[in-house]
């Protein structure tokens, strides 16, 4: 059986399971692993069977659970090498210091050395009765130091054993666009999409015969991708902002301009004209993802894509869907 489920899809995180054959893949974890966990037991999905995570790009709305779900699980996470690294600088970012600042981490190193060094100069004495352990200090000191509570030794142990590196993964896997693979039952056939990223991709994934395409967080559809959303039987497409909500709305003129862009999301408006003039309309499915909370309405965005299938005839059978932030879209089956 192949089955697609949207666990959610919007600018507060993103995440599907696709499954074919004996293999599940998680595509991006922008939740938190308890939310995704918890999103996939109410889609009646078991995390435990997860074989792997596949990235498309390293948004915080697409990897923000990916250390924490892949080290629970145990399982492999596949990346291009860039988006990889960029996820790891995320992960660790370098701290910028002005001279003063660089000057007073010295100053207080320097300080935390000598303080270190004071009480092994203070013991530094000949006494005869040391080396046969005579405590010389006095034995209300002893006996505090031996009457020390377990746990306050181990917390101690604990402040000085190192933090655990967070980019750490049981395993890493590297893919290149336009270079298909397989991961168990399930061919993978990656695509570079125009957003603002360091190496972005779609993904149409084959199994059983079934062929499923994730495209969303792209600024405009090239020939590229047009030609990868042909022939598929099921295809989650952006459209994430209505022109004028976006215009009028909330966000600063900067990141309107971002969202606009070629590298930024397609609006209902872009997505109506490429279902109307380049679509095939093969897809037995065709879910709409990525709707804006502040910019958008599903309303606006249904319509909008209702027409443009609705203009052509040999659409009339597509099936449209919206997938959503805040509950996981009923699976999928074929």
């Amino acid at each position: 059986m192949v089955r697609f489920t949207v666990l959610a899809s919007g600018s507060k995180g993103n995440s599907t399971v696709v499954s074919g054959g004996q293999t599940r893949i998680l595509v991006d974890a922008g939740l938190s692993c308890r939310e995704l966990f918890r999103r996939m037991k109410l889609a009646d999905e078991d995390p435990a069977t997860l074989d792997a995570i596949i990235v498309t790009h390293e948004h915080q709305d697409h990897i923000n659970g990916l250390g924490a779900t892949a080290r629970k699980l145990g399982i492999p996470v596949y990346f291009t090498e860039a988006t990889h690294r960029a996820w790891m600088r995320w992960l660790t970012p370098r701290k910028q210091m002005t001279y003063a600042q660089w000057l007073e981490q010295c100053r207080q190193q320097a300080a935390a050395l000598q303080a270190e060094a004071a009480p092994v100069q203070a013991c530094d004495c000949e006494d005869p009765e040391a080396d046969e352990g005579v405590n010389v200090v006095g034995s209300e000191t002893a006996a505090s130091d031996q009457e020390k509570p377990e746990s306050a030794k181990s917390k101690a142990s604990k402040l000085e054993e190192p933090k655990p590196d967070p980019t750490w993964l049981p395993a890493v896997e590297y893919f290149q666009a336009g270079r298909p693979f397989t991961i168990g039952d399930i061919a993978v056939s990656p695509f570079t999409i125009p957003h603002d990223a360091s190496d972005p991709v779609g993904f149409v994934f084959q199994a059983e015969g079934v062929r499923m395409a994730v495209a969303t967080d792209l600024g405009y559809i090239p020939p590229n991708v047009k030609a990868q959303l042909k022939g598929v039987d099921l295809m989650l497409l952006e459209s994430n902002h209505d022109l004028e909500m976006l215009r009028d709305g909330p966000y600063p003129w900067q990141v309107k301009q971002r969202v606009l862009s070629r590298v930024g999301h397609l609006s209902n408006d872009a997505t109506a004209q490429f279902l109307e003039s380049s679509y095939d309309g093969q897809a037995a499915y065709v879910i709409l993802g990525h709707l804006s909370e502040s910019n958008n309405l599903p309303e606006l965005a249904r319509v909008s894509a209702e027409r443009a299938l609705c203009g052509r005839a040999s659409l009339l059978a597509n099936r449209l869907l919206l997938a959503g932030q805040h509950e996981p879209l009923s699976p999928i089956l074929f």
